[in-house]
Order: structure tokens, then sequence, then C-alpha cells
């Protein structure tokens, strides 16, 4: 059996609008990943990375001290007691899992909404145990951007939450590049 290399039938053209909007978003990250543009984004993977810490540390009985994000890209989640063998991978993996569920809610407005709505509820939870003024200020940041942009879907013909949602999920979905890009001496694109 021989397999079939056409894609002549393969998607209908949202599926195609949507997988070159993926391919997009990530030509962009890439080519913008060491400038001041994505610094908020990042900002952003490295919240999603500590927070995942906190959730595995909850989830394993501990007790989150405290999460701090710093303007170097950096963060820390302070914990006591939980698991550590689940609570240390949980960071990468967490990142990863939410860049995916970003990525998947883009597909349908309704979804974009909802993933809008739990990301600004989880930014203003996020103040309450914010140990840093860099967090504070990028939950803050987050929560008016966002809130900007679903006013702007709501009220006007620029419909763009879904697409704001896929950038986050696929800047999420660079979490791996960026750790290999700090450790190691990768080239910047």
């Amino acid at each position: 059996m021989r397999p079939n290399w056409e894609l002549r039938n393969c998607c209908n053209h949202e599926q195609v609008v949507f997988l070159v909007t993926v391919s997009v978003c990530a030509v962009v990250i890439l080519a913008l990943w060491r400038t001041v543009l994505l610094r908020p984004f990042k900002l952003v993977t490295v919240f999603l990375h500590e927070a995942s810490h906190a959730i595995a540390c909850k989830l394993t009985c501990g007790h989150v001290e405290g999460i701090q994000v710093h303007a170097d890209e950096g963060g820390t989640t302070q914990t006591r007691g939980g698991i550590y063998w689940l609570i240390l991978p949980a960071g990468y993996l967490g990142s990863s899992f939410w860049g995916m569920v970003l990525i998947l809610a883009s597909t349908n407005l309704l979804t974009a909404r909802i993933a809008a709505g739990c990301f600004i509820a989880a930014l203003l939870v996020m103040l309450l145990v914010a140990k840093n003024w860099t967090l504070r200020g990028l939950c803050i940041g987050f929560v008016i951007f966002l809130g900007v942009v679903w006013v702007l879907q709501e009220t006007t013909k620029l419909h763009i939450l879904r697409y704001i949602i896929l950038f986050i999920g696929n800047a999420l979905a660079f979490i791996l590049y960026m750790l290999l890009s700090k450790i190691t001496s990768m080239p910047s694109f």
C-alpha cells in the first residue's frame, strides 16, 4: 500500500486558514524571539510555567508560598510540601499543555471567548499571590490588553480575539525553544 501525498481533498477552507495562521504565528514568533516586542508574551509563558508548578504543588497537597516572574524572563515558585518529582517537571509540561489548550480554543469564537475569560480570571487570581511588581504589572497589562481586544471584538468589525488567543498559545508552545535557547547557544532567528 502506497501513501497518498496529495493534499487536494484534505482540508476545507477554514482548516486551511487555521493551519496557515498557526504557521504564520510560528514564523513571527521565531523572527521576533529576541526582540522587545515578544517580551510580554515570553513573560506570560514564564507566568504559566510557574503557575503550572503551583498547580502541581496544590494537587499533591503542598502549599504555595508565592510566585515571582522576573523581567529577565526567569521566575520562581516557592512551595512547601507536595511531591517534588511531580512539581518539578510540571512547569514545562504545563506550559505546553496550556499552549495546546489555547491553540485548540482559538478554533472557535465561543471557545476563544471562554479561554480569554478563564485566562483573565487566572491573571486576576495571580495578582493575589504575586510576590513582585513584574508579575503584578504583567497580570494587569494582559488583563487590560485582553479586555480591550474583547471589547473591540464585540463592538467593532475588528474580530481578532481568536487570533490573539492563538498567538498566545503558539508562544506557549515555544517554551522548550525558550529553555534550550537559554541553556545553549542556539542561534536566534
